[in-house]
């Protein structure tokens, strides 16, 4: 399969240029050919520096807000919340230079122009041909080499190239000896992009903010001239360039250490360009392919690719206008793999909002890690679309979570444990946001971030790590929970106060409000931590008395609700939205990512369904994210052709020439929410059941995906013909019942060639072994 990203121009603005990261190193190439434009990022470089950003007068206020809800006083209780116990601003997340290279000749006679990015080598490329001298660079960001290596070779001719490098933010540069040395500190503060009534938005203070450097090698078979700030390079037939890239960040609670930084960049430097480009592509490629091999998917005829000699901005505006076009589907999924594997590697920082890739000083919404749904999102495909180290990244932030958001909840709140709400950075702070309740005062985003390391543990199976990693985490976010939790009306435990992130209700007088008691988010969240804690300590044993605590009062926790409309119900009371289509679906978190409503719920899954199709009916699912989640919740209810339509309205509204995410404008949670929205239409793994093609949509008549990860410790390949299942071949990681499920037809199950007997007769369950591989048909 052609995995590439096609251009014959180059990018003119950012939003068509394309990415290459190596998770903690990344860039945007723009394919210039006078003049080209890379711009760079390092994932530890933000603003801001270790500081105590709690509320200590928080808890003071918790009473009186908790007195108000439970009168209905809802609006007094958002103003005293707003006015007495919310925060300040995460810090965000920076640029770190730009690579300008600047090429002689007369471009105007530039002919056979092609840019591409090779999602299966990791590579972006520039080829064209100036007169008689071909000329072709080649991008790549190196796990291997932890090195951005940009190559330029010419056939038929020499090129001259002037080479430059600066930053947006402070900083001074010096060129000597083939070298480029940028050194800058980042600010120690930056505000918000959305208000103007700043005078000082960004600050810079003596000693505070990350020091940072940036260092380039020059090596080239021709001339290689420095300035004060630049080399150019004369006559070369080829010129090699060696970036890294360092910052100062010693930790979240630790003072800046320049001096490693400048060591570390150093020895990058000396080891990356110790080597060719030809090892160095060598050791990229094949650690790349290592992971990006992994799942392959074909969507429609495997000889059905003549659109992938078009340009990809070509064939995206064909789509957008309603052609079909089954192989540009599958390459969004396979980028959303790409970028994933660029953004989040063992290591790393976690993947936020912009992935890695951000141009911005002051960028939207900080590009920080915002835990509400869109940080999770990110991650929603990492184990099913087999890239299982790719989610280690968000584990470490949840560990250093776990100690910041322990003083969060003894100083806000009084309670054991851990939190964190709306928003988290580099920092790691876990306390609300400024603003207002609706976003910033919603104290369960730990809560919801622990189930991506019990579904690790559900996917792999490693109880070492269940014992030793996650489940300390999870308990800490439990017990925060169970002294969140209050006694409310009819004896139930609630959460007060409480709100459905980001969207508002209306009181009995009319008035818009976000804050009032027990949303069914909030509830959905935390039945769903308590069960998980319950199995896991089923699991690895001990803790009693916090079991016998969290069963207590999960079997006190409020049942859902269904309102007046037929739908689940967002908050405890049945009241009218403020916004009939927020882009928000919170409390359908029970269907997806959760798994407590399903079809063996049906009165909830109709209600899910109404409510979904509500929700559509009032303009919902308008931005990228928000209609990524659609595919995965309509994926969930089996309806295949509105999860398709989602996927359309997805690829056609909210992408970019270079297929990243519109919010607008660019997040990065589309393109990982749509890739997870992808796989859940071709495969389900929920109560011990794995489900095949349980969303097929007719478009997507005939197929196959191999490589993709079932909970279980279970690889599964599927082929379908005609829009039904030809065959599914199952690996078994470790011994144990495999029960496999394909729209109520009878299954059979061999082993090499011999029928494996069924636990249940059609049923496709049977028991295998470790290493076992089985094939399913139909009967």
């Amino acid at each position: 399969m052609n995995w590439r990203l096609m251009y014959d121009r180059p990018a003119s603005v950012w939003e068509e240029a394309l990415p290459i990261g190596n998770g903690r190193l990344g860039a945007m190439v723009f394919g210039g050919t006078s003049a080209e434009r890379i711009e760079l990022n390092e994932d530890t470089l933000w603003a801001g520096f270790a500081r105590d950003p709690v509320n200590y007068e928080a808890q003071r206020h918790l009473a009186k807000v908790r007195e108000l809800v439970f009168a209905g006083r809802y609006v007094e209780a958002q103003r005293l919340i707003d006015g007495k116990m919310l925060g300040r601003d995460v810090e965000p997340y920076l640029p770190l230079g730009c690579l300008n290279l600047t090429h002689a000749g007369d471009r105007a006679k530039v002919a056979d122009y092609r840019r591409e990015l090779d999602l299966a080598d990791g590579i972006a490329s520039v080829q064209y041909r100036l007169g008689a001298t071909t000329v072709r660079g080649e991008m790549l960001a190196s796990v291997p080499d932890q090195a951005i290596t940009v190559h330029y070779k010419t056939v038929g001719g020499n090129i001259d190239m002037d080479i430059g490098l600066d930053s947006k933010l402070r900083h001074n540069v010096i060129a000597k000896d083939g070298e480029i040395v940028l050194r800058g500190r980042a600010p120690s503060h930056i505000a918000d992009n959305y208000r103007e009534d700043h005078p000082s938005p960004i600050l810079y203070e003596e000693g505070l903010g990350l020091p940072f450097e940036a260092r380039i090698a020059v090596r080239t078979d021709g001339e290689r001239m420095a300035a004060s700030d630049r080399i150019a390079v004369k006559d070369a037939s080829w010129v090699t360039l060696y970036i890294v890239a360092e910052t100062g960040f010693a930790g979240y609670d630790a003072a800046p250490d320049e001096a490693g930084m400048s060591a570390r960049c150093v020895d990058r430097l000396m080891h990356a360009s110790a080597s060719s480009f030809e090892s160095i592509k060598a050791r990229h490629v094949q650690e790349h392919r290592k992971l990006f091999e992994r799942v392959s998917l074909t969507l429609g005829s495997e000889n059905d690719d003549e659109r992938s000699l078009m340009p990809t901005d070509v064939r995206l505006l064909r789509y957008q206008a309603g052609e079909a076009d089954l192989q540009l589907e599958a390459l969004y999924y396979q980028y959303g793999r790409y970028l994933l594997m660029g953004s989040s590697r063992p290591g790393t920082q976690p993947a936020n909002l912009q992935g890695i890739w951000n141009p911005h000083v002051q960028p939207p919404w900080h590009s920080d890690y915002t835990v509400n749904i869109n940080t999770q999102m990110n991650y929603w495909h990492a184990e099913s679309s087999n890239l299982s180290e790719c989610h280690e990244p968000l584990f470490d932030m949840l560990a250093d979570l776990s100690v910041t958001g322990q003083r969060t909840a003894l100083v806000h709140y009084g309670s054991r444990g851990w939190t964190t709400h709306h928003n988290v950075d580099l920092w790691r702070m876990s306390t609300p946001t400024g603003g207002s309740a609706m976003w910033a005062f919603w104290p369960l985003g730990g809560a919801w971030l622990v189930r991506h390391l019990w579904d690790r543990y559900l996917f792999g199976g490693d109880e070492r790590f269940l014992r030793e990693q996650a489940f300390p985490v999870m308990k800490g976010a439990a017990l925060f929970c169970l002294d969140w939790l209050v006694e409310g009306p009819d004896d139930v435990l609630v959460t007060n106060p409480s709100t459905s992130p980001e969207n508002e209700f209306l009181t009995a007088n009319g008035e818009r409000c976000s804050v009032s008691l027990a949303s069914t988010m909030d509830i959905a969240i935390i039945r769903e931590l308590f069960d998980s804690c319950l199995a896991a300590i089923t699991i690895i044993g001990g803790d009693e008395d916090f079991r016998d605590e969290i069963a207590a009062a999960l079997a006190k926790l409020p049942p859902y609700k269904i309102g007046r409309h037929g739908q689940l119900q967002e908050w405890f009371e049945d009241f009218e939205e403020a916004e009939p289509g927020h882009r928000h679906v919170s409390h359908l978190y029970g269907l997806y990512p959760g798994n407590q409503i399903h079809e063996g719920t049906p009165e909830l899954f109709e209600a899910a369904s109404k409510t979904l199709n509500r929700r559509l009916a009032h303009g919902g699912g308008h931005t990228g994210w928000s209609c990524a989640w659609l595919i995965n919740l309509f994926a969930r209810l089996k309806d295949g052709e509105q999860a398709y339509g989602a996927v359309r309205t997805l690829l056609a509204k909210s992408t970019y020439p270079n297929l990243l995410d519109a919010h607008p404008p660019f997040q990065i949670d589309g393109n990982f929410g749509g890739a997870a929205g992808v796989v859940e239409m071709l495969l389900q793994s929920q109560h011990g059941v794995i489900e095949l093609l349980p969303a097929l949509p007719v478009v997507w008549r005939d197929g196959s995906i191999s490589g993709l990860r079932a909970r279980g410790g279970i690889g599964v390949d599927i082929v379908w013909r005609e829009g039904t299942l030809q065959h599914a071949l199952i690996r078994a990681d470790r011994d144990g019942r495999i029960s496999v499920r394909y729209a109520g037809e009878k299954l059979s199950v061999t082993d090499d060639n011999e029928a494996i007997p069924p636990l249940a007769e059609g049923e496709g369950e049977f028991v295998a072994v470790a290493g076992g591989i089985y094939w399913v048909t139909l009967v």
